[in-house]
């Protein structure tokens, strides 16, 4: 058996802790694992099934991260269809279809 002493935040705005226990357990000849015990000895072992290659998160963070570089966050009044862009956006496909 492994268990580890750790604190979690307790739900709400308050910052309180709340101190819980975390615990593997098998016994003895029990040959079915808990997904979380396979996640991590799949890790341990090096299998790489379960887990992202290097190449695949640098690849994605080259197309994503220049998105979240320049956000094109555009204001506009409660209640209405969206910002002038968006009806800039989609003025090619015949506007804005209002199903009421």
């Amino acid at each position: 058996m492994i268990a580890i002493g750790a604190s979690i935040k307790s739900a709400g705005d308050q910052l309180r802790g709340c101190p819980i226990e975390l615990v593997a357990d098998q016994e003895c000849g029990e040959d079915e694992m808990l997904p979380y015990e396979e996640l991590l000895g799949d890790a341990m072992a090096g299998n790489q099934t379960w887990f992202a290659r290097e190449d695949y998160v640098e690849e994605a963070w080259r197309i994503v991260d220049p998105i979240l570089d320049k956000p094109n966050v555009f204001a506009y009044q409660p209640g209405t269809w969206g910002p002038a862009e968006a009806t800039k956006l989609i003025a090619p496909y015949g506007g804005w279809w209002d199903p009421k």
